[in-house]
C-alpha cells in the first residue's frame, strides 16, 4: 500500500519548505509575526494538506485537499513576489523559490488529474 511518503510532490514540497525557511531567516526581525510567519505557514501547509489529503478515505477527498495545497502554494508565490518587492530577498533567491513553486504546482495538477482520471474510469 502507497502511502504520502511514496508521492514524489510531497517530497518536492518537504524541500521547498526547507528553502522557504532557510531564506526566511534572514527577513526583518519586526517581520516575524508578520511575512515571515505567513511565508512559512503557508508552505507548511502545502505538504500538510497533500499528507491529510492523502489519508482520506476517497479520491475525491484527496483532491479537495489537492486544491488547497494548491492554494497554498500560490500563496506562497506571491509571497516570494512581496518579499522580493520589499527587498527581503534577491534575484536569485526570487527565481529558485518561484521555480520550486511552479514545479510543485505542476506536480499537484497532475496527481489531480490522475485521481479524476481514476474516478472516472471506476464510476
Amino acid at each position: 500500500m502507497s502511502t504520502y511518503r511514496d508521492l514524489k510532490v510531497w517530497a518536492k514540497a518537504r524541500v521547498y519548505i526547507k528553502d522557504v525557511y532557510t531564506i526566511s531567516v534572514n527577513f526583518p526581525k519586526e517581520e516575524i509575526y508578520g511575512i515571515t510567519s505567513q511565508i512559512r505557514r503557508a508552505a507548511v501547509s502545502i505538504a500538510n494538506n497533500i499528507v491529510e489529503g492523502s489519508a482520506r478515505y476517497s479520491d475525491k477527498e484527496f483532491i479537495r485537499f489537492l486544491d488547497i495545497a494548491y492554494a497554498s502554494s500560490i500563496e506562497v508565490e506571491n509571497m516570494h513576489y512581496i518579499c522580493l518587492d520589499l527587498g527581503f530577498i534577491n534575484d536569485d533567491e526570487f527565481s529558485k523559490l518561484f521555480e520550486q513553486s511552479q514545479e510543485i504546482q505542476r506536480m499537484i495538477f497532475s496527481l489531480k488529474r490522475s485521481l479524476k482520471e481514476k474516478l472516472t474510469t471506476t464510476n
